[in-house]
């Protein structure tokens, strides 16, 4: 690959440098070993953002990642900020990229290595080779729709208002995004909402059926109510392929679907937008585990999730999927010879660095590659 793509790094707060410094020993590797290179902007989000310049993303860092071929992100928050207003807390600055970028489509695997299968509270046979995908709306829904606050009614009585509202086009690219790559995994869409109660979850189903049934009738298409998703999840999670549902389930049903997994340290996450004239997309890649306050600093972070977003960036952003493959391979193989980080050690066994679990990553690449 001649020519580089554009990344914009971002590492946040607390263990985000830490385990960013180990994507970039990838990153490094890569450009020696496999002729894939990127030209590398970095900068402040979060509180980093805050202590240097007084508010959690700078317009100026916001450009940049509105011009940047793929953002990768570490973690953002801690408890230096928890007493600044809310319109000022570090994961403001996380939520206006989300925002600013229209990055409507959040894309998060739930892979259960085969190495972390005892890791899971769920039995083996349920979760072994589970590999699902949950497409949650990122930017309408509950957490965005007007009205919305609390209000006061006089005599002590409060009340607090959310609006729950969805558009049509907002459905529709979502739905888009799901059928596009369930086209690319097993073939297989189950929508989930609450139709049996929300008007909003009729206009959900009728307008993803209606996806559907305008070129995509190549996927099988489920309906199925969320709280009846939930329950599914763990009571036969392999039945599912895709998953793609609105803002608030999609946050609660992912949630659900990581700890099948046995770790929520291990999980990357998408979130994309529209594809441009030119065939770019604005994207942001994220591990789904925060910042980790209270073991920042000391080497001990599990790298592995943010490793798995930046190949996600090569699947999703780069069309570099074999180079995305390479890494998920090398992920597995190290987790199979019983390295770990503290988080996903077995009881027994003494847990590595995160700069040990760099370096059998890298060891593990060169033997991949030779």
């Amino acid at each position: 690959m001649a020519s580089n793509k554009n990344m914009l790094v971002l590492p946040g707060d607390g263990i985000g440098p830490e385990v960013m410094g180990v994507v970039m020993n990838v990153v490094d590797w890569m450009d020696k070993r496999r002729a894939v290179s990127f030209d590398i902007q970095e900068d402040l989000v979060g509180g980093a953002a805050i202590d240097a310049n007084g508010a959690p993303v700078t317009d100026a860092t916001v450009e940049k990642a509105m011009n940047a071929d793929a953002v990768l992100l570490g973690a953002v928050g801690g408890p230096k900020w928890d007493n600044l207003d809310f319109s000022k807390k570090p994961e403001r600055g996380l939520l206006r990229l989300r925002k600013d970028m229209d990055l409507y489509a959040n894309l998060r695997p739930a892979i259960c290595f085969k190495a972390l299968v005892s890791a899971s509270t769920l039995k083996p046979e349920i979760v072994e080779g589970l590999n699902i995908m949950i497409v949650r709306e990122l930017t309408g829904g509950v957490y965005f729709g007007e009205p919305r606050g609390i209000e006061d009614l006089g005599g002590g009585i409060r009340r607090g208002i959310n609006t729950q509202v969805y558009t049509t086009p907002e459905i529709q690219r979502v739905a888009r995004v799901a059928f596009e790559l369930a086209r690319k995994r097993n073939g297989k869409v189950c929508s989930a909402e609450k139709a049996n109660v929300m008007e909003s979850g009729v206009l959900w189903r009728e307008e993803v059926q209606k996806q559907h049934d305008d070129g995509f009738e190549d996927v099988e298409l489920t309906h199925m109510y969320a709280d009846n998703c939930a329950m599914q999840l763990v009571r036969n999670p392999k039945q599912f392929d895709v998953i793609v549902t609105d803002n608030l389930f999609g946050d609660m049903l992912s949630d659900e679907a990581a700890m099948l997994t046995g770790s929520l340290g291990m999980l990357p996450s998408a979130s994309l937008g529209d594809v441009d004239e030119t065939g770019r997309r604005k994207a942001m890649f994220e591990p789904v585990h925060g910042s980790a306050p209270d073991i920042a600093g000391q080497n001990m972070a599990n790298p592995l999730a943010t490793l798995l977003s930046f190949a996600m960036a090569l699947r999703y952003s780069f069309d570099l999927g074999d180079d995305a493959d390479l890494i998920e391979q090398a992920v597995e193989n190290v987790l199979a010879t019983g390295k770990r980080t503290a988080d996903i050690a077995e009881a027994g066994t003494a847990p590595i660095s995160t700069t040990a679990m760099s370096e059998a990553l890298i060891t593990e690449l060169d033997k991949m590659a030779a």
